[in-house]
């Protein structure tokens, strides 16, 4: 039996303790061997402001940038893990899991992609002393302490939770970087400074395609690299843009200067099924928007407060007036179809007599609060933040003001912690996708107390999280994230507002199937 093979048994047995089934490698690569046309135009809402892959957790940038740098893995939301740069990988015990690489595999700069090479991505990504940071390390690879390489083509990866939740984390986040290049082309005068540059060479990956032009904050232009170990992909040319406005993606759409374009508002939709030659697929996504409360500052710090703000808002009025009903109201952290999704948890219903109840008991009567929304992100965001607004405002004892900001300061206050001497927004609109397929990407990087940069400190849901990370038994595992999306509904660290359609506008002739987890993969498509 070949290494691929164990690996593929192994999963099935594993995908099957938790209620899923495996996908085969062939099933995953499409037609990717059949002829297709020459250029494929790809426009996504934000362009990526860094052109190094372990930088930022953002879909548009791994839509971008998973065609040069390449996971690891190929990963199939509801399905696990499949071999792609990785072989074959053996759960050695006692925290330690074992990958072995193709041996076959080069950088787009010609040299060979070694053990030492994907063992240093890691430690990267965990650990920014080694001087070339990851942003990515908390949210990602929570529970991933290290790597080594043991030969050229064989690591060890090294983990203090359980063997199926670094399987997850690493499944879904590792990445190959040339090591030697990356500390060269890293900024060197800014200790901690992310590999950047502005000219296709600055790029250097093991995937599919490589960077032929390349105009920063606007254009990359990618080819097909030559040298590259699997199938050809299906165009030889892909263009990636970004228009932050859904008008102008869908205006691209019907002229033909683009193919593809992702979150199409719900009132542009029958502007793209009127179209020509082009149609509207859709996709309840892994991504679930909510406003945290950072509760080591007033008035956020009363659970009562915060169950409060949950039942002034309509959720599910929400989804059905702003979103024409492309949405799930939720009542949780995470989606459907995440392992650990809680099936017996409610949406919080609105009820304004319990919200202002309950502000009464919280002992902030009569306060004034505001909601810092994105604008351009997320699926009508500003309009939903503006809805949500209005009905906390409807209270008679609360004052509830919006401000519409770019995406980046929703996201800086994200990552702020929860230190009250420097929180400057408390109580803000984001999204999560939980990518990785498991709860526990969706919930320990806002609450664990061993995350910097969580948004809610509470030691009980906290432990319930690390007792999560420590159980070995799939099913154990599995209740256990329940319990720990039942401990968050009811401490409300968020005011739970729905999961998001994915709307996407595409050529009719192109064969591609939208994806939970937003990814945008070119090696998945043809016409």
């Amino acid at each position: 039996m070949s290494q691929g093979s164990r690996f593929d048994l192994r999963r099935r047995d594993v995908l099957k303790a938790t209620g899923v089934a495996g996908v085969s490698m062939a099933g995953l690569a499409g037609c990717l061997g059949e002829e297709g046309p020459d250029e494929l135009t790809i426009t996504l809402t934000q362009f990526p402001d860094t052109i190094d892959p372990l930088d930022h957790i953002t879909g548009d940038y791994f839509d971008v940038l998973d065609h040069i740098y390449e996971p690891l893995f190929d990963f199939e939301p509801g399905e696990g893990i499949f071999p792609r740069v990785v072989e074959d990988t053996e759960i050695l015990g006692g925290g330690t899991t074992e990958l072995q690489l193709r041996d076959d595999v080069v950088f787009h700069n010609g040299d060979e992609m070694t053990a030492e090479d994907v063992a240093w991505t890691i430690n990267r990504t965990v650990d920014n002393d080694i001087g070339v940071a990851s942003d990515i390390g908390a949210f990602g690879l929570g529970s991933i302490t290290g790597a080594e390489a043991m030969d050229d083509t064989t690591l060890e990866v090294y983990y203090n939770g359980a063997p199926g939740l670094a399987e997850f984390e690493f499944g879904n986040y590792a990445r190959a970087m040339n090591r030697d290049w990356s500390i060269e082309n890293h900024d060197a005068d800014q200790e901690g400074e992310s590999v950047s540059g502005a000219d296709p060479e600055d790029f250097n990956g093991t995937g599919p395609y490589e960077v032929v032009d390349f105009t920063s904050g606007e254009e990359i232009v990618l080819e097909r690299f030559d040298d590259y170990w699997g199938e050809e992909p299906p165009f030889e040319r892909v263009v990636f843009n970004a228009d932050g406005e859904s008008s102008g993606r869908v205006s691209s759409l019907e002229t033909g200067e683009t193919d593809l374009t992702i979150n199409i508002l719900p009132e542009d939709v029958n502007t793209v099924q009127n179209a020509d030659d082009v149609e509207i697929r859709r996709v309840t996504s892994f991504r679930n928007i909510f406003l945290p409360m950072k509760n080591t500052v007033e008035p956020f710090d009363s659970q009562e407060f915060r169950q409060a703000m949950n039942y002034a808002v309509d959720n599910a009025g929400i989804v059905d007036s702003v979103l024409s009903g492309f949405g799930e109201a939720r009542g949780q952290p995470v989606a459907p179809g995440i392992n650990g999704f809680n099936p017996d948890i409610e949406p919080y219903e609105q009820d304004i007599g319990m919200a202002e109840s309950l502000v009464e008991d919280s002992g902030y009567g009569g306060i004034e609060i505001e909601l810092t929304v994105p604008q351009g992100r997320y699926l009508n965001d500003a309009a939903v933040g503006e809805t949500a607004a209005d009905q906390i405002d409807q209270l008679d004892n609360v004052d509830c003001d919006v401000n519409i900001v770019d995406f980046g300061v929703v996201s800086d206050a994200n990552s702020a912690g929860i230190d009250p001497d420097v929180i400057e927004i408390p109580f803000y609109m984001i999204g999560w996708g939980t990518i990785t397929g498991d709860t526990d990407y969706g919930v320990q990087g806002f609450f664990s107390q061993e995350a910097e940069t969580r948004t809610f400190d509470d030691e009980e849901l906290s432990d319930a999280i690390l007792a999560s990370q420590a159980i070995e038994d799939p099913d154990e595992r599995r209740e256990q994230l329940e319990e720990v999306n039942r401990i968050a509904h009811e401490k409300a660290p968020f005011v739970f507002l729905h999961t998001q359609e994915s709307i996407y506008g595409v050529r009719e002739d192109i064969q591609w199937d939208p994806r939970e987890d937003e990814t945008v993969y070119v090696w998945g498509m043809n016409q």
